[in-house]
């Protein structure tokens, strides 16, 4: 696998004293790659390797993620994971970022970006949210049920395990599924890939439904070029949501790929890449 991921690693430590894991490949102005549930900085592995020769490029861990701590007793909502990320934001002094988002990515990143709209240049969005939405496919419904969805996502692997295949249209190769997984394999190491789901709000009671909306009410705070690259098969953030995104950025370019599914940069990894590359020009 490590040959599919040939990048130092570095860490920082938040302001509650965990450590989390990020790639810092090349340089110039950074491209900051932010990933979803249930991956980590892997799902971004060609985007470092082809955009490093041009860019400072930086791929996050999210607490709980990837080679980040994994305490067992923290608060993994989305404002919590919003802050943890500006906090590497300031602490690496980042500015004129090139913004990538997936899945979970998004409110984190776009909250991020809205607290801090002068340091963003440029925002790529693939599959993913950055608002308030009931739609949820009944299988990720089930794994929000309390007990029965913490049995199916940590003791049986239930959540990242699929993923390897429900979110991909072209058959991942076995060295790249066991890059997926790798992070995720006890039930001590799925503690956060368990809080993602539940921390997604249905309705407005729900602790993290006020957050979102505060990202969603200022996201057109955000007036810098943006790119929608949407994968169309996908089952869980579908072509509804590509749609409201396009409502809150007319102007911004977009490509879908018909044939592509959830984890699009698996499906349409050259076509994405190059996509990028024209945009960022």
């Amino acid at each position: 696998m490590l040959k599919e991921y040939p990048f130092k690693s570095h860490y920082f430590k938040n302001t509650e004293n965990h450590k989390l894991h990020y790639v810092d490949e090349g340089s110039g102005d950074p491209m900051l790659l932010i990933h979803g549930n249930p991956t980590w900085s892997f799902y971004y592995r060609n985007f470092i390797k082809e955009f490093s020769k041009t860019n400072r490029t930086i791929a996050l861990d999210n607490l709980g993620c990837g080679f980040s701590d994994k305490p067992q007793d923290y608060d993994y909502c989305l404002k919590n994971h919003i802050e943890n990320l500006c906090q590497l934001v300031n602490k690496l002094e980042l500015k004129n970022i090139t913004l990538v988002v997936h899945d979970w990515g998004g409110a984190i990143g776009m909250g991020m970006a809205v607290k801090y709209p002068e340091k963003i240049k440029n925002i790529v969005l693939l599959n993913t949210a950055a608002f308030n939405s009931k739609e949820i496919p009944s299988s990720i419904a089930l794994c929000k049920a309390p007990i029965i969805g913490d049995i199916i996502i940590r003791a049986f692997n239930g959540f990242a395990y699929p993923a390897t295949f429900m979110a991909v249209k072209k058959k991942l190769d076995p060295e790249i599924k066991k890059g997926y997984l790798l992070p995720y394999n006890n039930f001590k190491n799925r503690v956060a890939i368990n809080s993602f789901v539940k921390d997604i709000p249905l309705n407005p009671k729900h602790k993290t439904y006020e957050t979102l909306k505060g990202i969603e009410d200022n996201l057109a705070k955000l007036t810098c070029p943006k790119l929608l690259l949407w994968g169309e098969k996908d089952f869980c953030f579908n072509m509804n949501f590509f749609n409201r995104f396009r409502e809150i950025y007319p102007d911004a370019e977009y490509k879908t790929f018909p044939h592509a599914g959830h984890y699009v940069i698996e499906d349409a990894k050259d076509e994405a890449i190059s996509r990028v590359k024209e945009f960022i020009k």
